[in-house]
């Protein structure tokens, strides 16, 4: 008797890779907060304190006879620098959880449940190969924005999927970056609209979120104390609801693009990086010889309706 094979996997529409996103996240959100926020928040403390400490209230001498402010160099470099280092820590926060999402969110759509510290011990393994990935694609995003604006887009587009490409494929740098423009060769415009559909969603959260704090620090702008906090809540708060969300549509996209090109097999794949065999997800090992019947033929399965609930979280066509 040959295994069962699992779940039948079929091309989706731009609204179903956005629907299974949501619901991977939506289903394993306490698994996502506890990814992100351990990541996010003593980083946007950290780098609110360096912001606040580099601004000093002396800031400027407003001159008595002509009214004219003058500013010190050293307080100008020390602001630049500061804030410099605030954004590169925040980004690389951001490039770390990132990753250990989308190890999250991939376990998650094989139907295995995500592990936070799994995740994210995953993604500090691969984190030097993440940043560089990450690092050359905006290189190159940059310098296509500098020749022109639209051969950036179309490179943004086409290096989406490079993360997704290395952690799945173990495929780095440039090559991860090949391999994610040939995914999404064909298929630029479908891939085009998610990416353009999920970060206005996430967007729209990140402004409600930056705007209800920032009318909370204007109750009293004077005060440094308020701003750190408030800083660090907001950025902390609109991270852990977006970043889970974004990882989530590109990794969705990614498996929708392999399924489209290259009859991408979920069981396969699950048995390729050591996931066990799980009855419920469909993954079933060939039963014993005793149990298949004396003529040699195979028992017949009773029928089971498909159930919505499991990866890849849809009814099958």
């Amino acid at each position: 008797m040959q295994p069962a094979a699992g779940p039948e996997l079929r091309p989706l529409s731009i609204g179903e890779v956005l629907d299974v996103g949501i619901k991977i996240v939506w289903r394993n959100a306490s698994t996502m907060l506890k990814i992100v926020v351990p990541i996010v928040l003593p980083v946007s403390l950290l780098s609110s304190l360096i912001t606040v400490s580099a601004q000093d209230e002396e800031f400027g001498t407003v001159s008595p006879t002509t009214g004219e402010v003058t500013y010190d160099a050293g307080d100008i470099w020390l602001y630049v620098t500061a804030s410099i280092a605030a954004v590169v820590l925040s980004l690389l926060a951001s490039t770390l959880a990132t990753g250990a999402c989308f190890k999250g969110i991939g376990d998650a759509y094989l139907g295995e449940k995500p592990s936070a510290a799994t995740s994210l011990r995953y993604a500090l393994r691969h984190l030097h190969s993440i940043v560089w990935v990450t690092v050359l694609g905006w290189i190159l995003v940059i310098l296509g924005f500098i020749a022109c604006v639209l051969p950036s887009i179309w490179l943004y587009v086409s290096f989406a999927l490079a993360v997704p490409v290395l952690l799945t494929e173990g495929v780095k740098g440039r090559k991860a970056l090949g391999r994610s423009r040939r995914l999404v060769k064909g298929r630029w415009w479908p891939a085009f609209a998610i990416i353009f559909l999920g970060a206005l969603l996430t967007g729209i959260v990140s402004l409600v979120i930056g705007g209800l704090l920032e009318a909370a620090s204007l109750t009293n702008p004077d005060n440094n104390t308020v701003g750190v906090v408030t800083g660090t809540l907001g950025n902390t708060v609109a991270t852990a609801l977006t970043t889970p969300f974004s990882a989530a549509f590109v990794a969705v996209l990614y498996f929708d693009l392999r399924v489209r090109k290259e009859g991408f097999d979920l069981q396969l794949f699950a048995e390729r990086i050591g996931l066990a065999p799980r009855p419920e997800t469909g993954f079933r090992p060939p039963p014993p010889e005793s149990a298949q019947s004396p003529g040699g033929d195979d028992p017949p399965e009773p029928e089971e309706e498909p159930r919505s609930d499991l990866p890849p979280y849809w009814p099958p066509p």
